[in-house]
């Protein structure tokens, strides 16, 4: 096994991922110094402007120190620890509190809250770790003998409580540690496909891809910590979706164990032969069973890339030029549309998208209410510049103005970075969290109001409102994706229900107004209610079945996906 890292219970963990600096003065009325890790993360400008639209007054709430997490003991009993030591060898066997600890939920807001307060009761009681697809499918069927619930884990990235463990019947749970199965087991450079266990990263999988000119593209914001068989289990995005497709389109075969047996599921590069089984498994979330390998389809690594942004004077006008250019079939590769207010914190927010280029950009600045588009295009030197010249073209015509392409390279350098500054601003006494969901053209700005207007109302208290950011990042022809983020002063007395009646709010709004339950965080423990609204009584009830068949003791993963 690789050096564990110090155990902590933030989010992502400490790095300087922004190339920021601290600076001297004030956090919005508190000296800087006070809070030196906010300073980093939001220059002066930033934390005033918070202070001043949410109300907030930067404040100490630092998590309780690791030692103090509350953790029960395991409740495995001896003998299924010894049945289990059996079959994978002691030393794939863990009971103790730091392995617990270290997988104990994910990253929502609700599960950093949960930590920082020193609540671990979502940790499992025991960690284990299969090495091979038999050693998984014995390992299912055990833990339905002993009943034991066994909830895959990758990389622990989960936004949505897909990590959680509950248990209706409260039964002891095992985390599935897929860090042994990190091989890449072949690669059909003439087919361009490539098959990887499930544990594999993506930096590692396009380490191997680069050395014979080849690329997968998948490049969420997780991409550093999340790994293959949690892409597939969740339908994941990625930053380049809009070109690459999301991952189930690169998903040519998998290997499902489940306490049933084995499914060897996709036959590329396509069959007939009746519906497609592999669609039960992408998205099932480790419901059905344990992803144990994967074939996926890569392509040449781009020869060049190019990145640049434009801006719109408003959300309107950017929403119907990303619309002709899907219509007219001239979308780039990657396309990320912020709306005003999104717009308006890159340009105070020094450490996010090259915000210190666009402040200096005269054509952003006279349009204060302008919305900026970032567009990159990859692959053969010819074919990005005939594509950008037909792009430049729809988007002129529907009013964009070109800001440049330093301004498309610094969002591109700074892509991962977000997660990073979660931490601290959690630490000075701000909610943070993000929420997502598509809809077609004709829905997505009416979605869009509704989403803002119940965010506002649900987190507005007593003189404070909550900053909420959109942008579209994901297009198709008949709509588009948009993710949210919010910024709001937290209830330090009842943080958890102050974002549960939030999310409660913008789920159901964003429901009516006609956009997906989720795009591309899955549906977890926090979705799960509304699964019935968007699938129907009867997808819930063919979806039963399928896991009655695969799973009929209820083991795998019981408190994602399926309502009670």
């Amino acid at each position: 096994m690789p050096e564990q890292p110090e155990l902590t219970i933030q989010g992502w963990g400490p790095r300087d991922a922004t190339g920021t600096r601290a600076e001297d003065g004030d956090a919005g009325g508190v000296e800087a110094s006070a809070f030196p890790d906010l300073a980093e993360v939001l220059p002066k400008a930033a934390r005033r402007h918070l202070s001043r639209e949410l109300g907030w007054t930067p404040r100490r709430t630092p998590p309780v120190p690791v030692t103090q997490i509350r953790l029960a003991p395991s409740r495995l009993a001896e003998d299924g620890r010894l049945r289990l030591a059996e079959l994978l060898g002691e030393e794939h066997v863990s009971t103790d509190r730091e392995a617990r600890l270290r997988h104990a939920g994910g990253k929502s807001y609700l599960d950093l809250l949960r930590r920082r307060e020193g609540d671990a009761s979502d940790a499992p009681d025991a960690v284990v770790r299969p090495g091979s697809t038999a050693e998984t499918a014995a390992l299912l069927a055990l833990c339905s003998e002993l009943g034991v619930v066994a909830v895959p884990f990758g990389g622990g990235t989960s936004v949505v409580g897909g990590l959680s463990g509950v248990d209706a019947d409260d039964r002891p749970s095992i985390s599935v540690d897929l860090g042994r199965m990190t091989s890449v087991h072949a690669l059909d450079v003439a087919s361009s496909l490539v098959t990887v266990g499930p544990g594999v990263r993506g930096p590692t999988l396009e380490e191997h891809l680069e050395r014979h000119g080849l690329s997968l593209g998948h490049l969420p914001q997780s991409w550093e910590f999340a790994t293959m068989g949690g892409y597939a289990a969740t339908r994941s995005a990625g930053q380049a979706s809009t070109g690459v497709g999301r991952f189930d389109d690169l998903v040519a075969g998998l290997t499902l164990a489940t306490p049933s047996g084995v499914l060897e599921l996709g036959s590329p590069p396509a069959s007939a032969a009746g519906p497609d089984l592999l669609g039960l498994a992408l998205g099932s979330e480790g419901a059905l069973g344990v992803i144990t390998e994967l074939t996926l389809r890569v392509r040449p690594e781009p020869r060049t890339r190019h990145y640049e942004g434009w801006s719109f004077r408003s959300w309107e006008a950017g929403l119907a030029g990303l619309q002709r250019m899907a219509r007219h079939d001239l979308l780039p590769d990657v396309v990320r549309l912020s709306d005003p207010d999104e717009t308006r914190a890159e340009l105070l927010d020094g450490s996010r998208a090259g915000a210190s280029l666009l402040r200096g950009s005269l054509r952003l600045r006279r349009r204060a209410a302008g919305c900026l588009l970032v567009v990159g295009w990859e692959g053969l030197p010819a074919a990005v510049r005939a594509r950008r010249r037909a792009a430049a073209s729809v988007l002129r015509g529907a009013g964009a103005v070109r800001l440049g392409r330093r301004v498309g390279e610094a969002w591109r350098r700074h892509r991962y970075a977000a997660p990073y500054t979660r931490d601290s601003l959690l630490d000075a006494g701000l909610l943070v969290e993000t929420l997502e969901t598509a809809a077609t053209w004709t829905a997505l700005p009416t979605v869009h109001d509704a989403v803002r207007g119940a965010l506002r109302e649900a987190l507005g208290r007593r003189g404070k409102r909550p900053l909420v950011m959109s942008h579209v990042s994901h297009v198709y022809a008949t709509g588009a994706s948009l993710y949210v983020t919010v910024l709001a002063d937290r209830d330090d007395a009842l943080p958890i229900q102050q974002w549960l009646s939030a999310k409660r709010a913008a789920t159901d709004a964003l429901l009516s107004a006609g956009g997906t339950l989720t795009h591309h965080h899955a549906v977890g423990a926090d979705h799960r209610p509304w699964l019935e609204r968007e699938v129907g009584p009867l997808g819930v009830e063919v979806l039963r079945a399928v896991k009655q068949r695969l799973d009929p003791r209820n083991v795998c993963n019981p408190g994602v996906l399926l309502p009670d």
